[in-house]
């Protein structure tokens, strides 16, 4: 069967020499091989995550990290920053927590913006919120650095970020910005298979997290805590995924950091030049466009063209490409093309062609 190459906005492309590096031989998890494995990529998490805390590493997908921080760090209430169909999870997963939650929602396309948290915040009900910086459903980023600016006058509020579409493709510094959580899931700009998780804590994130006493024991920032410092997990991991990710973190830093973002900003410059060529609008508002993923508009905000959303994904996927066609309320008045992972200029090239020619035949 001919493989499709993925350009949705994940699970993206994975390289075949990350999946042979996936395939190594076990090793027991609690054994000094896999503790030296853990020891050697722990320096280069906190280089990437801009941050001395240690950073954990969870077999799980982005949500039980997720579920785990509400669980961990909502004693009071949190306030729920939603801004399409990822961000708008959040609320009912709080709820199903037996959290007390409260929705700040904004139009799909919207970035969260500080004054509206900042509204929120000064009432005084609320010890911890959850944002999702970069919004895959509609392509939109919300302005982190402002946001996390607040933690200043928010001190006793918990700042949960999740950047499972953004980690990598861009610096986010977790000690410089004072947030509590950072995570993100690595199926997306992390390129490597789902299935694991990376993510940090502040110092008063586990502060917080020790006083809780139902915050269960798989997603518990305590034992995660105590584990990473002797360079394991808490419980047994996907060993298959760090390996996969002690050679994924090799490929950046013999690429440079610096080189990676200047990558991606670049390959998304192209893709919303390839949908300005052909007459389209993207659908975030402008200047919160996301830089792992354009979402174009087609039909579901006033100008630009219009296509059949589902013969293009058709006639490309033809091709050997496969695009999406839409997330949730605005699937076929959108489509989103992902640029993130191991993309290059020339990768993109062979998409856009593969798009030129089934954009001639609609």
């Amino acid at each position: 069967m001919a493989h499709i190459k993925l350009h949705i906005p994940g699970p993206v492309e994975v390289s075949a020499k990350t999946f042979q590096a996936f395939c190594q031989p076990m090793v027991g998890h609690r054994g000094q091989g896999f503790k030296d494995l853990v020891a050697k990529i722990q320096p280069q998490l906190q280089t990437l995550l801009g941050t001395k805390q240690l950073a954990y590493l969870s077999t799980s997908s982005a949500w039980g990290v997720m579920e785990g921080s509400l669980r961990n760090l909502t004693q009071k209430k949190v306030l729920n920053c939603m801004k399409g169909a990822f961000s708008d999870k959040w609320l009912d997963v709080a709820k199903r927590c037996g959290k007390d939650a409260e929705a700040l929602q904004v139009p799909w396309g919207s970035p969260i913006r500080a004054e509206q948290i900042d509204a929120k915040l000064a009432t005084g009900q609320f010890d911890s919120l959850t944002l999702i910086h970069n919004e895959t459903s509609t392509g939109t980023m919300s302005p982190l650095a402002e946001i996390a600016a607040l933690k200043k006058k928010y001190p006793d509020v918990m700042f949960i970020v999740d950047a499972v579409s953004s980690m990598t493709a861009l610096p986010i510094h977790f000690d410089a910005l004072g947030i509590d959580v950072l995570l993100a899931g690595t199926q997306k700009a992390f390129a490597l298979p789902p299935g694991l998780t990376v993510f940090t804590a502040s110092p008063a994130a586990l502060a917080r997290a020790a006083t809780a006493k139902d915050r269960g024991y798989y997603f518990d920032f305590v034992e995660f805590q105590k584990n990473a410092a002797d360079h394991m997990t808490p419980s047994t991991p996907s060993i298959s995924h760090v390996y996969a990710l002690a050679s994924k973190l090799d490929d950046f830093f013999a690429e440079g950091l610096e080189n990676r973002y200047a990558r991606h900003a670049k390959t998304n410059q192209m893709t919303r030049d390839w949908a300005a060529r052909h007459g389209f609008t993207l659908f975030p508002e402008t200047g919160y466009e996301s830089i792992t993923l354009t979402c174009v508009n087609n039909g579901a905000k006033p100008g630009g063209r219009t296509v059949d959303a589902a013969k293009l994904q058709k006639l490309v996927k033809e091709q050997g490409f496969l695009i999406d066609g839409g997330y949730g309320k605005i699937k076929g008045t959108t489509f989103r093309l992902s640029n993130m992972g191991d993309e290059t200029p020339e990768t993109m090239g062979q998409l856009f062609a593969a798009l030129d020619h089934a954009m001639a035949q609609l």
